[in-house]
């Protein structure tokens, strides 16, 4: 019996092979009979679904769901990193491509709830780096639209018209506690407010040339510049950082070492600026991209206590669309330097929580009252005792009227 079937094993496979050889002659013999077709069409390019995190266009699989290359690099450097982050609202913030950069700790949930692997970004990172050749990436073609162009140009001009770049000013430097640190030096702290207050009322001219911006009830346009100005004023700041000297250049020229800005009333907020503004240098922003990034803090439709915030969120997708395009166009083979300055609008908006506390104890050392176009960027009314100082819509109507001295009052 055991020999029967080794016989039958073997005439299988013999016969097996004879059937192989025979139809591959029987095509070879074929093949030289046959007209040579045209080549057939290249495949269509894959199509995959939207981002399962934002919805927006997906380049691939990537940590087991299908995601956008945002999505796909906020998750990875959230993984490696370790990162931990914090929601200000209630934890269920709505994740889309226009708002995936406002929270955080919302994005990450979302990127878990959707599946991706945290085990997937570390065997990632483990692969042998040898012998790994350079990705080609292919870039799209980043053409602005006429529209978006004309957008781009108003933004761009509306800031350099409110704000001189570094080069542009003439700066000079001040011996005021220049090599050592005290609570306050009473001569800085009344220069840093001077400039402070005049640097908020050019952000006040700059919001009001944005398209659209004075389109917005007067409600919403306070609500907009009294959540987003300390965050624009430290981000103007913060470009006029020279590293190699470790100083920050104020509007008049005026520039203050790391301990001078300490003494003028920064205090322990001074190591967290210093920080972002080293953070900012290997993006290599140009003004116009200061200025988009700055309009996107300011027209931001999450804002507290706004009356249309579906019509602010409207006017910022065509400024983030704006600044991707133009980012891109500008740096090719970096298309990873969009996200990373969307980013820094969370970074700014951390420093300002912590610019209002600092704001508590800095009303405790000044002799005098704050400045009051300070004192309503930096703290709530309720924790001022001045129950006679003027309100909100007065303070910037004000402001309005300096800059626009001949214009009808609008309230």
């Amino acid at each position: 019996l055991f020999d029967c079937l080794v016989d039958g094993v073997a005439t299988l496979f013999v016969f097996s092979h004879v059937s192989v050889l025979a139809a591959v002659e029987t095509q070879s013999t074929s093949s030289e009979e046959m007209v040579p077709s045209s080549p057939s069409p290249p495949p269509p390019p894959r199509i995959y679904k939207p981002c399962f995190v934002c919805q927006d266009k997906s380049s691939g699989y990537h940590y087991g769901v299908s995601s956008c290359e945002g999505c796909k690099g906020f998750f990875r450097r959230s993984i490696q990193k370790n990162m931990v982050y914090t929601c200000h609202r209630d934890k269920n913030c709505q994740i889309n491509k226009v708002t995936r950069n406002r929270c955080q700790y919302c994005r990450l949930q979302k990127c878990f709830e959707v599946g991706m692997s945290k085990e997937a970004v570390r065997n990632d990172r483990n692969k042998k780096k040898k012998d790994v050749k350079e990705e080609v990436v292919l870039l799209e073609s980043y053409e602005l639209s006429g529209e978006l162009e004309e957008l781009v140009n108003k933004v761009s001009k509306a800031h350099k018209d409110t704000f001189p770049s570094l080069v542009q000013l003439g700066k000079y430097t001040t011996n005021s506690s220049a090599d050592h640190r005290v609570q306050l030096d009473l001569g800085l702290w009344d220069k840093f407010s001077e400039l402070s207050t005049k640097c908020i009322i050019k952000i006040v001219e700059f919001a009001k040339r944005l398209p659209g911006f004075t389109t917005l009830t007067i409600a919403d346009q306070i609500t907009l510049l009294k959540s987003a100005c300390l965050d624009i004023l430290m981000l103007r700041i913060c470009t006029r950082y020279t590293p190699e000297q470790d100083t920050m250049t104020f509007s008049d020229g005026l520039t203050l070492n790391r301990t001078q800005m300490h003494n003028a009333g920064f205090g322990p907020l001074t190591e967290l600026v210093f920080a972002f503004a080293g953070q900012l240098l290997p993006l290599e922003m140009d003004d116009t991209e200061t200025g988009l990034l700055s309009a996107i803090c300011l027209i931001c439709g999450d804002r507290m206590d706004l009356e249309e915030p579906q019509k602010v969120d409207k006017l910022q997708e065509p400024l983030l669309e704006a600044l991707k395009i133009y980012a891109r166009r500008r740096r090719p083979n970096k298309p990873h330097m969009f996200p990373r300055m969307l980013m820094k609008v969370t970074d700014l908006r951390g420093i300002s929580t912590k610019g209002a506390e600092r704001a508590i104890t800095l009303k405790m050392e000044i002799p005098g009252p704050m400045p009051p176009l300070i004192r309503e960027m930096l703290e709530n009314p309720e924790a001022f005792e001045d129950s006679n100082r003027p309100t909100l819509p007065v303070l910037f109507l004000q402001a309005h009227q300096v800059i626009y001295p001949h214009e009808q009052p609008i309230l």
